[in-house]
């Protein structure tokens, strides 16, 4: 038996691991180790990234994909291959008038914007392939999206219970997944729904008549698909080669990408410093301060790993994993080294009652080092330069080692040069040809982690940057009356 993953620019194939199940990769082509993949496939899995906005579904598999749903084969779309199956998605968030992207209409619903990036339960509520005999049982996993909210008239099957939306608290009950009226086809916005649940793989089996012979084949299968998938950054083609010497340690070192304010790049820096270090064989973690997991989709899709529960570092009530597990989570994973993206300025809730609500606790409590970026968009390159300078006292008397700091969106070489005195990295305005810069807006998410990666290749001392990650330690946090004698000996320096 065989079943298809769908491989195409803006997906994102490595997210999860959809129960171990696909055994063959699908192109852009339709095709399958060159014949149509409906000849030889028993189902298609549809992984999520940003398909859609992305507008790399071609027409070839999206024949493939409307023959075997026809023909009674299982299709499921998982968050945008989810959407692939709409009718619709408005993908226009930070429009005032909708932007829809037509999809599949294989199923009766349509997208709208809603942002959720919760770990959720959703309760089953109608039976198709996935969800046979589970009918009130609680499934898990993750929410990882911007356009979440579903309209329309296909059968519901699945409601996830969020606690947060469009970045405020709120406890909602939301349709999370659909199917059609026969039943073989599916979408769901819970990512990991394979991985967590071991019912729903079954289910598949079953929905196969798999017999014990078959699910054999289908594993090995599958471990020679996982390791094709790694050996590749993105959708390039690409190909990895494993470094050699790599020692990957019990814990591996760690280096937050900080920043002295929003917008300031660092999605963009994490997502191409990333792929600069897979393109040099080394395995590469990933995590986010904070619930936004979103923001380091773009990473993921260039070094191949998976979300994992430690992905989001929990600050206040938000997030999945409280820091003193995340470390211990990394233990052993094989890393060889890990990123962290932080939230808005590392300083941005440090004076907040609530322990830890900011990224420099998070860097302070696990010896973590910064390097702090600035964007010079706003307030130009030489605020940028006072910001920069201003956030390493602080940083540095919180016990924070700031091995680099980076100038990015720099207009003028020179002017950059004279007001920092060369040292500071700098990384040139980068235009992007279409819209797509951020998970705010419709993201091509291969141009941006291509454009991303080729920028930090040509721009920063990416060996520098690996000797600077130190092994974290979890060292408790500071207590606020620590952190407010910090701020008081800053405002108030010795004569």
């Amino acid at each position: 038996m065989r079943i298809g993953l769908a491989y195409l620019r803006g997906s994102v194939p490595a997210f999860e691991t959809f129960g171990f199940l696909p055994t063959d990769i699908v192109g852009d082509n339709g095709l399958v180790d060159g014949t149509r993949a409906h000849r030889v496939l028993d189902g298609i899995i549809i992984p999520g990234g940003s398909i859609v906005e992305s507008g790399s579904l071609s027409r070839e598999l999206a024949t493939e994909i409307r023959m075997m749903a026809s023909s009674g084969k299982f299709v499921l779309g998982i968050c945008s291959g989810f959407q692939v199956l709409a009718r619709k998605t408005d993908i226009g968030r930070k429009s005032p008038c909708p932007i829809y992207r037509e999809g599949l209409g294989l199923l009766d619903v349509s997208f709208h914007p809603m942002i959720s990036n919760d770990r959720v339960e959703a309760r089953i509520t109608g039976e198709c392939f996935l969800t046979r005999d589970l009918m009130g049982e609680t499934v898990t996993g993750f929410h990882c999206h911007t356009y979440g909210e579903i309209r329309g008239d296909a059968d519901e099957i699945m409601r996830s219970i969020i606690r947060r939306a469009d970045y405020r608290d709120t406890t909602l009950e939301v349709t999370s997944g659909v199917c059609s009226d026969d039943g073989n086809i599916a979408g769901t916005m819970v990512h990991g729904c394979l991985d967590e649940n071991p019912a729903m793989v079954e289910n598949i089996l079953r929905f196969l008549d798999a017999d014990h012979e078959d699910r054999e084949r289908i594993m090995e299968s599958n471990r020679e698909l996982r390791r094709k998938i790694r050996s590749q950054i993105g959708i390039t083609g690409e190909k990895v080669t494993e470094n050699p010497q790599r020692k990957s340690s019990d814990v591996p070192p760690v280096l937050m990408i900080a920043s002295t304010g929003s917008d300031s790049g660092k999605t963009f820096i994490l997502t191409g410093l990333a792929g600069a270090l897979r393109r040099r064989g080394l395995r590469v973690g990933v995590m986010k301060v904070g619930p936004d997991v979103r923001d380091i989709v773009p990473a993921l899709y260039l070094v191949k790993e998976p979300m994992e529960k430690h992905s989001s570092i929990r600050i206040g009530h938000l997030g999945w994993m409280d820091l003193q597990d995340v470390l211990e989570s990394i233990r052993g994973r094989g890393y060889d080294i890990v990123l962290v993206e932080g939230v808005m300025s590392i300083l941005t809730g440090l004076l907040n009652e609530r322990t830890p609500y900011s990224g420099a606790e998070i860097a302070a409590a696990a010896g973590v080092p910064v390097i702090l970026v600035a964007g010079c968009s706003k307030g130009g390159i030489e605020s940028a330069v006072v910001d920069l300078r201003a956030h390493i006292d602080v940083l540095e008397a919180m016990g924070i080692q700031v091995p680099h700091t980076i100038l990015n969106r720099v207009y003028d070489m020179d002017i950059a040069e004279r007001a920092s005195h060369g040292r500071f990295m700098t990384i040139p305005r980068v235009e992007m040809k279409e819209r797509g810069g951020t998970p705010e807006v419709e993201i091509k998410l291969e141009d941006f982690c291509i454009m991303a990666m080729n920028t930090i290749e040509e721009n920063l001392d990416i060996e520098s940057i690996i000797s600077s990650a130190k092994k974290p330690d979890f060292r408790g946090y500071l207590t606020p009356d620590e952190i407010q004698r910090i701020f008081k000996k800053i405002n108030h320096p010795p004569e």
